[in-house]
């Protein structure tokens, strides 16, 4: 959507810790002798409860200070994580751009924070809106709000997950401006969700006391306190359940005062937290088999770590990487905080996943580099059919950028080959604005989004944005999509620059390959601004075969201020775009 501070070493000071009970540990064998208290390094904030609240406020907010400017820090190379050992604490934590705060208990309610945890539109330039409120987290925390509800105004890749918050959540800027959000899992509001000025949100496996608000698209899987479906007047879709969900790994403390990578497992039909019952179900892994990889590491040592069985951490930073980074042994860990960005130079792919089970990777920032890449990530091997249901690879707040902080190029940015892969909040994006020199039709180059080649696939929380044909081409057989937000390009020179090779006006921003016999989706919105020539058209947003396998639930297209057009919602369906940045809806399809 239009959408000297890190050099400080890690602030650590010993006090009482919470006890957890671990399941047994996946093997990692050959990775050995990483210490079990690691130095994360110098972006990396760890505080304590002994700590005065003073101290730990004045390092939030020098942290902010840094991170917050839209116009300076949008694109800045600073990463900053904040962790809280478990405790109570009475702090504001305002999080700027590449910010990731959480908690590190074992469950949400081992950390208190009396305060607030917020975003907002928090600087003059941007005018009450939060609409490039882009990268930052929070994580696995319990909250009492100073003010009785939390704000989180947020737009695309700034999940909320595992927070327990104890009276409202404002999904909305305290101006009431535009916001182009946004993603809930595995949280509890005791009070009222709100999400007002918000396009378009999805809450997975949660608990809300209540819901209020919609303008285009809301969302709700698994959800307790989600309203019934209603669309498209109100534009919301409920459904009882999540098919098949996992939580992400996350980082804690264990009783003895030793890090752990708790991994937790498997749910299907999930309603919920996770946690809910007292502590979420799964195992654990020691830091002793986790590589935690620091600004400056390359790809070679990582490569060298997975190669011996390691798990992986990385910490706050941009990894300029010179080789592949190859992921091949079942189970691997590939987890991530403060949005550390791995760059690949020199037209390499920055990641390739083996087809094999059980693979986590999660927050991280593929930022494509300036000689193109064939795709920024590879899940699995194309043709390859293995059945992966009992323990299939996840990816999980993983983000890609093709532009804006530097003129990136790459084909494709995310190819998932392997069967059963859970695609749990993703954002692709193909930059509308950023540096100078970063952005244009010839600049970042980027051809499709997502690419989907496996079967069973599941999506939850699908944020694909202004790549130059097919935004989401999705080949697998019986895939299921639950929640779709795309804006189509912005800077198509001319109708004759964009046409689809089906022989119509312009690219479809889903489509379900002329093969597949069974696919389904729910809350799918796509939205066009064509604003360098605004007599582009689309002629459908969605396109499917027409099979009785292949059905999709609550749609809809919108001309963003009415700069250009899209013909049909899906196929031949639906009704063309109307004027004044209003929907065109569509219940069911066919």
């Amino acid at each position: 959507m239009a959408a000297a501070l890190l050099t400080a070493g890690v602030v650590v000071v010993a006090g009482p810790l919470a006890s957890a009970a671990d399941g047994p540990e996946p093997s990692a064998a050959g990775c050995t002798g990483q210490p079990d208290v690691p130095d994360f390094g110098p972006n990396v904030r760890i505080f304590d409860p002994s700590t005065p609240a003073a101290t730990i406020q004045a390092q939030l907010d020098a942290d902010f200070n840094a991170l917050k400017d839209t116009q300076s820090a949008q694109f800045t190379d600073k990463r900053v994580a904040h962790l809280f050992k478990p405790g109570t604490y009475a702090v504001h934590d305002n999080l700027g751009y590449y910010t990731s705060v959480a908690g590190l208990g074992q469950n949400p309610d081992d950390v208190t924070i009396n305060g607030d945890i917020t975003v907002d539109a928090f600087n003059a330039s941007d005018q009450g809106s939060a609409l490039q409120n882009f990268w930052r987290s929070a994580e696995n925390m319990a909250v009492n709000p100073s003010s009785g509800s939390d704000r989180w105004a947020v737009s695309q890749a700034a999940p909320l997950r595992r927070m327990d918050v104890h009276g409202g959540l404002q999904l909305y800027p305290a101006s009431y401006g535009y916001a182009s959000g946004g993603y809930v899992a595995d949280t509890r509001v005791s009070g009222q969700t709100a999400s007002i000025s918000q396009q378009q949100w999805y809450t997975r496996d949660s608990a809300y006391g209540s819901w209020d608000g919609g303008v285009w698209n809301m969302v709700f899987s698994g959800t307790t306190g989600a309203p019934a479906t209603s669309f498209p007047t109100p534009p919301e879709t409920t459904l009882a359940t999540t098919p098949v969900s996992r939580d992400v790994p996350y980082l804690y403390l264990d009783g003895s005062g030793k890090y752990r990578v708790f991994l937790p497992a498997l749910r299907t039909g999930a309603s919920g937290p996770s946690w809910a019952g007292g502590s979420t179900p799964g195992t654990s892994v020691p830091m002793s088999q986790v590589h935690v990889v620091k600004p400056g590491d390359s790809a070679a040592s990582i490569n060298s770590s997975l190669a011996a069985g390691c798990d992986l951490f990385f910490t706050p930073g941009v990894y300029h990487l010179d080789q592949t980074l190859n992921v091949t042994r079942p189970g691997t860990v590939v987890l991530g905080i403060g949005y550390p960005t791995l760059v690949p130079d020199n037209g390499i792919d920055a990641m390739h996943v083996a087809d094999v089970d059980g693979v986590r990777l999660k927050g991280l920032l593929f930022d494509a580099g300036t000689t193109s890449s064939k795709a920024l990530l590879t899940v699995g091997t194309a043709g390859s059919h293995t059945d992966h249901a009992a323990d299939p690879a996840t990816v999980q707040d993983v983000f890609f950028r093709v532009g804006g902080d530097v003129a990136g190029k790459a084909a494709t940015s995310l190819v998932v080959n392997s069967d059963n892969t859970i695609i749990d909040h993703t954002w692709a994006w193909r930059a509308d604005h950023g540096n100078p020199g970063t952005v244009g039709w010839t600049t970042n180059t980027a051809d499709t989004g997502v690419l989907v080649t496996g079967d069973d696939v599941l999506a939850t929380g699908l944020f694909v944005e202004h790549y130059q044909k097919y935004q989401v081409v999705w080949n697998g057989q019986r895939g299921r999509t639950i929640f779709f937000q795309n804006e189509m390009p912005y800077d198509v020179p001319d109708q004759a620059s964009w046409n689809s090779p089906a022989g119509v006006a312009g690219y479809a921003a889903y489509k379900v390959g002329p093969d597949v016999t069974a696919h389904e989706g729910w809350g799918l919105g796509s939205y066009c601004f064509f604003d360098t020539d605004p007599a582009v058209s689309s002629y459908h947003a969605f396109e499917v075969p027409d099979n009785p396998g292949v059905k999709l639930h609550s749609l809809l297209t919108v001309s963003l201020n009415t700069r250009g057009s899209i013909t049909h919602v899906v196929n031949d369906t639906g009704a063309a775009t109307p004027s004044g940045t209003t929907p065109s809806n569509l219940v069911s399809y066919p």
